[in-house]
């Protein structure tokens, strides 16, 4: 196995929920391919017809505005968004890898590919286990009922309480 050009929790964090799907922005794509954005953007436009809607779509001016609240920015000027950034999914980001043809960016598009599988067998496990939980709990009478609770809330995730910001007094 190839030696990691990028670590893998710095792909996962890239990879971010828009419209339903996983997905990757271009500006974070071409720091992860070294090139620009512009490059990177320029060379998707030249080849426009690899890139159907399901492989890449630009954000709406309501995703922008929720992105950066995300990412704490007030002024989307400070970071330089002329256009609004470019969502790829899985298929976009394979594609990328023919319409930027460098070694780097099939380097990293070939650990980008193995992130997105990883994340998507987490998912599966994770259903899959549910799945065989629910099966096993039709076969067996209401005794076991405690044994099926405590695993399942072990297999859940978690509300975390929020946590307050700032000075609270002690009464």
């Amino acid at each position: 196995m190839s030696k990691e050009i990028v670590p893998q929790e710095i792909l996962e964090s890239k990879i971010m929920i828009v419209r339903g799907h996983k997905v990757m922005l271009d500006r974070d794509l071409a720091v992860l391919y070294g090139v620009s954005t512009g490059a990177l953007n320029q060379a998707v436009t030249r080849n426009l017809s690899n890139f159907p809607s399901d492989f890449m779509f630009q954000l709406t001016q309501a995703e922008v505005k929720n992105w950066i609240s995300q990412i704490v920015i007030s002024n989307s000027h400070k970071m330089g968004l002329r256009k609004r950034p470019r969502a790829f999914t899985e298929n976009g980001v394979a594609m990328l890898s023919s319409v930027l043809r460098s070694r780097r960016a099939i380097e990293v598009n070939i650990q980008i590919m193995r992130t997105f599988t990883k994340l998507r067998e987490l998912l599966n496990t994770h259903a899959d286990l549910r799945r065989k939980l629910e099966e096993m709990e039709k076969k067996y009478d209401h005794q076991f009922r405690v044994v099926f609770d405590a695993i399942k809330s072990m297999i859940s995730t978690p509300d975390e309480p929020v946590r307050k910001i700032g000075f609270t007094a002690k009464s």
